[in-house]
Parts: C-alpha cells; sequence; structure tokens
C-alpha cells in the first residue's frame, strides 16, 4: 500500500489510530486491479474480483469522520467476501477541510457510476451493484441509496443499485442528530443548508431507494445507534425493505473489523442477504445499466 502518495490528513484520535493501525495490518500484502477516475489520488478506487464470482459487487466507502482515511482501510474486506463470491471495490473520496460536501459525496458517485459500467469486466453483473461504508462512509453509501439526483446527472437508470449496506452510518445532521459538533465536511456554519442536503434521513426518495441492511454494534456511539434506528423506522414507514444487524459486543471500530471476519457476524448474513436481493432483479451480462 503506498499511502505516501496522498495529501496530509487530519489526525487521528488514540482510538482512531489504533483502528487504522489495525485495518492496514489485516490488509497488507492485498493488491487489486487500480482504477484512477482522474484529477486527485482520492479519486481512485480498488478493485478486488472473486475467483469464483456470484455476480454480487459491493462497493465499499471507508470512514474517518470525512476528514481522514484512505480506500486502503477496506482492503482487509476482500478475502472474506472473495471466498464468498462477492466483488469487493474499495473506493476513496476527498477529504474535508480542503475539500466540503458535496465534493466529496460526488466523488462517491462517480465510483458508484464506474463500477456500474464496469462490473462486467470483473465477474460482477451490472444489476447486482451494492453500496456499503463504515461509519462516514455509510453516510455517503446511504445518501447515494436515498436519493435519484446523482443517478439521472450520470445518464443511469432511477434504481441502478440492487441494495445498500451502512455499517454504524450517520443519517441525520442538524438539531437532534446527537453530534457533539457539527461536523466541518458540511462547510461554513452559514450554510445551513449543506445539513438538510447532506441528511439521508431528510433526502429519502422511496421511490428510487433499493432495500437496506442497516448495520451497527451492540456498543456503538450512542447517537449512531439512535439514528440507525431511526432510519430503519423511516425506510419500514416508507415501504423499503429494510432488515436490521446488530453485532452483539462489537464497539464502533469493532463493527467495522467484524466485516472481513469471515466468520463473524456481518460476513455471512451480508453475503446471504446480498444474493437474495440480487436474485430478485433480472439478470444481465450485458453490462447495460438499467
Amino acid at each position: 500500500m503506498n499511502l505516501q502518495r496522498y495529501p496530509a490528513q487530519e489526525p487521528l484520535s488514540p482510538l482512531g489510530a489504533a483502528y487504522a493501525e489495525q485495518v492496514l495490518a489485516r490488509g497488507a500484502g492485498l493488491a487489486g486491479v487500480e482504477v484512477e477516475l482522474g484529477g486527485d489520488p482520492y479519486r481512485t478506487l480498488t478493485v478486488f474480483p472473486s475467483a469464483q464470482p456470484s455476480g454480487d459487487v459491493l462497493v465499499f466507502f471507508h470512514g474517518g469522520g470525512w476528514t481522514s482515511g484512505y480506500k486502503e482501510w477496506m482492503f482487509f474486506m476482500a478475502p472474506a467476501l472473495n471466498a464468498r463470491g462477492v466483488t469487493l471495490v474499495c473506493a476513496g473520496y476527498r477529504l474535508a477541510p480542503q475539500h466540503v460536501f458535496p465534493t466529496g459525496f460526488e466523488d462517491c458517485a462517480d465510483a458508484v457510476a464506474w463500477v456500474l459500467h464496469h462490473a462486467a469486466e470483473h465477474g460482477g453483473d451490472p444489476r447486482r451493484v451494492f453500496v456499503g461504508g463504515h461509519s462516514s462512509g455509510a453516510h455517503l453509501a446511504a445518501l447515494l441509496a436515498v436519493g435519484a439526483g446523482w443517478r439521472h446527472a450520470r445518464g443511469l437508470g432511477a434504481r441502478p443499485l440492487a441494495g445498500w449496506l451502512p455499517v454504524s452510518g450517520t443519517y441525520r445532521f442538524g438539531e437532534g442528530s446527537g453530534l457533539s459538533m457539527r461536523p466541518r465536511f458540511l462547510g461554513p456554519v452559514a450554510n445551513g443548508r449543506a445539513e438538510v442536503a447532506a441528511s439521508p434521513l431528510a433526502q429519502l426518495d422511496a421511490a428510487a431507494c433499493p432495500p437496506a441492511l442497516l448495520t451497527w454494534g451492540g456498543r456503538d456511539f450512542p447517537h449512531l445507534a439512535r439514528q440507525s434506528e431511526e432510519m430503519a423506522a423511516a425506510l419500514q414507514a416508507a415501504g423499503v425493505p429494510v432488515q436490521r444487524l446488530v453485532l452483539d459486543g462489537c464497539d464502533h471500530f469493532q463493527a467495522s473489523l467484524a466485516c472481513g471476519d469471515a466468520d463473524g457476524s456481518w460476513v455471512g448474513p451480508a453475503v446471504d442477504w446480498m444474493r437474495q436481493q440480487g436474485a430478485a432483479r433480472p439478470s444481465t451480462s450485458t453490462g447495460e445499466v438499467q
């Protein structure tokens, strides 16, 4: 992993630094297919194709509070998912405070659009593409899932995604969010509209939103657990199929580590859920995005 190519990031908390050390150690030596979307080292993604692909593709975004993190943090997930037929795509995005909303979100949208157009080249079915992420990455995945504006802007169909699998995400900003401070990726305080535009709960379009598997740790940050329950309830009320997966005994960072544990509490249920959702959509081998 060559992390030296990236610009300097915001310093991590002691817990964040310990987490980063663990995920990088678990992913050491893993290499996939590198793709550059252009213009910035963060606008890159790494594809880990499965040797025996099921057709399911998971695009996963790293956490880091929107101010730190690398796509390489998520490499450790590849072996467990590849072994079960899932093609994993780890995607980066530009970070705050240098880049504020919606820059990072647009980078994620570009990454997913690339995957939808190129999934078949790596053993994936373009109608079985899922998005997910941990922490701030889960928030970005959720925002991609609940709204259709970014899809139309890129010439994609109204519902090109098969589903979304956020882990310990934030779904609301501003009053009632439980956040101790305003995230810097939202930009200047005067830009209050960003809080609404960046809140998946405020942007939920039931007609455009695919099924969801919402995951969080049993010992996660309390405000994230509350927001996850709120998101699940909103999806259910809107008629969007949703399942909850609470990882017993896991704190915020252990919930992420569980995503790479082949025999743990996330990989098996997540792969089974993706297979069910993918099987419900007509398959295509043409690479066409519907």
